[in-house]
């Protein structure tokens, strides 16, 4: 399931998404708006002004797509690049600066791109900037998490190995000409097929493994979409003007800032106007809602919160997991931490309403979203944990409330979560809480929580103290597990696969499956085996909400992201 927010492909992935630990929030006030796809309200567009967007913690200043982690790098990337195609309100992927043919047998897709399409830099958009962008994305020297989404073109194999010069499967017909051959037919090729060019001029005599650290990454990036960077104060804020050469015409923004700026003073920074818009913590909603000058726009992310055991380490070499943490070997003992939660009260408790129970990792507007009816969906039973943990040999020796292993050794299990909100603290303490009360000794790593940065570093590099983790996955549009769940994923952060896991993922775009009911079905299938052998605990699917500033016209939010066609956004003048 390839992480968000691209065009946002991600992701066309990975977003690694920002977590907001606790879903906090409350009620409806009179300036909210509670809709899937929202837009504020608008009347005649005016042009210029510059609006801020806020962001709660310092960003890394990685802006180019094929290098980015996360949402903090990913909303610059979204005011300043486009992709190839982009993703609609309904999840379909449609053609953007891109159009394509595709070969009766699924293989082939010839590309044509939009002649006069302009770089900041003034340089022409060709195919060649596409071509540049896979290949270094396939480059053995390349070392982002990306890899999956040019696996599947011909020759990539040999060329990340090593072994050729180029690529086989990508051929340029002329510049505004791509075709591309695959290895396979797989039905969601163009869902998966990385989407973002790279200026090929640009980064002339730049190698692959130091494109992260350039200048032309961290310090003058530089994209296609409507606004360019004109300054960045490392973590703290990006400067961003209109494009005035951008395909579509002007925007009519003068610019944008983007600033991070501490949550816990949110509400006081948009009731006097010094933030326009930010993806907000839930437990801002209540007095958001409160504000005259304010709009809050709602929709159901298209992510999922989770709860993941460590069951091994990423073996940078071989490129692939390696399962040698025997913790959590024994299915029992994650089925009964999962039961012991009561994630709906916890929900109810930290969300006012922002966010719902879920049981899979497929999102409840997917298609492939299997009935809850047909798995078993964990409900809160103490009991049935503490029965699963005495069978499974947890029991308590020594008398002293807390389970030994079923060695008879002390057992102790190390979690971690992320900084996040004012609530987030007492969250993590209930979530303890819920496991201590069935026996289970599980302790905050290092008595604190991460800051998102810190916290994904450790949980990407497998810090051996990391026993759980409590992260956020965002989403692509097609239902696909690859790029989270394959044994060759870096982003498989778990670190768990099995035979069957890795069958169904290839079934699940094999050329059986452009039959739609043959595909839900591998899905289901494979959705029943996630459910039963636990490799992760799903705790909520999240309510995203967007506070906009009235001033701020043209906003529209869907699932996907709130950044969505900034070109169109306008400042309304007071009378």
């Amino acid at each position: 399931m390839n992480n968000k927010k691209r065009s946002r492909v991600l992701l066309l992935l990975l977003v690694v998404a920002t977590m907001l630990s606790a879903c906090n929030g409350s009620g409806s006030g009179n300036n909210s708006n509670n809709l899937r796809l929202s837009k504020t309200v608008v009347d005649e567009p005016q042009v210029g002004g510059i609006v801020t967007y806020g962001y709660p913690s310092p960003f890394k200043g990685l802006f180019e797509p094929a290098f980015y982690e996360g949402d903090d790098d990913l909303n610059v990337l979204e005011f300043t690049t486009e992709a190839m195609f982009k993703v609609e309100d309904d999840l379909s992927t449609v053609p953007n600066i891109a159009t394509w043919l595709e070969s009766d047998d699924h293989r082939t897709f010839t590309f044509k791109i939009k002649p006069g399409i302009r770089w900041h830099n003034g340089d022409e958009l060709t195919v060649e900037d596409w071509k540049f962008a896979l290949e270094t994305i396939a480059s053995p020297d390349y070392t982002g998490p990306r890899y999956y989404s040019v696996e599947m073109i011909e020759g990539v194999e040999a060329y990340h190995a090593g072994k050729t010069q180029g690529i086989t499967g990508i051929k340029v017909l002329d510049p505004y000409t791509l075709k591309i051959t695959v290895t396979a037919a797989r039905v969601n090729t163009i869902d998966n097929l990385w989407p973002y060019p790279m200026n090929k001029k640009y980064y002339t005599g730049i190698a692959v493994k130091d494109m992260p650290e350039s200048d032309q990454v961290r310090k003058h990036p530089i994209g296609i979409g409507p606004f360019e960077v004109t300054q960045i104060q490392p973590g703290e804020s990006v400067e961003m003007k209109r494009f005035d050469d951008y395909y579509q015409g002007k925007a009519l923004l003068d610019g944008i800032v983007y600033k991070v700026f501490d949550d816990k003073q949110l509400t006081s920074l948009f009731e006097q106007g010094v933030v326009d818009m930010e993806t907000a913590p839930r437990d801002a909603y209540e007095g958001l809602s409160k504000l005259d000058n304010v709009n809050i726009m709602q929709t159901t992310e298209l992510s999922y919160e989770y709860i993941g055991f460590k069951f091994g380490h990423w073996d940078n070499e071989a490129e692939k997991i390696v399962m040698d943490n025997a913790k959590f070997k024994d299915k029992r003992l994650r089925q009964a931490m999962y039961y012991a939660l009561d994630r709906e009260g916890i929900i109810n408790t930290f969300s006012y309403g922002l966010g719902q129970v879920v049981e899979s990792p497929i999102p409840s507007a997917s298609w492939a979203k299997i009935p809850d009816s047909e798995i078993n969906a964990y409900p809160y039973s103490p009991e049935k944990a503490k029965a699963l943990l005495d069978e499974a040999g947890y029991v308590d020796i020594d008398g002293d409330g807390l389970r030994e292993d079923p060695k008879g050794k002390k057992f102790v299990i190390h979690y971690d979560a992320m900084t996040g909100n004012t609530n987030t603290e007492q969250r993590t303490e209930a979530i303890l809480l819920n496991w201590r009360q069935v026996g289970l000794d599980v302790q905050l790593n290092g008595g604190v929580l991460k800051e998102m940065n810190v916290f994904y570093d450790a949980v990407e590099s497998d810090e051996p103290t990391i026993d759980l983790f409590n992260g956020v996955w965002g989403l692509a549009s097609d239902p696909d597990p690859s790029g989270l769940w394959r044994a060759s994923d870096l982003w498989n952060y778990p670190r768990w696969s099995s035979e069957r896991n890795e069958q169904l993922i290839r079934d699940g775009v094999s050329m059986k499956s452009y039959d739609r009911n043959y595909r839900k079905g591998v899905y289901y299938e494979w959705q029943k085996l996630i459910n039963e052998e636990v490799p992760m605990i799903f705790f909520a699917e999240r309510e995203s909400i967007t506070p906009v500033n009235k001033r701020l016209q043209g906003v529209h939010v869907n699932s996907m992201s709130n950044i969505i066609e900034p070109q169109k956004w306008w400042v309304k003048q007071a009378k």
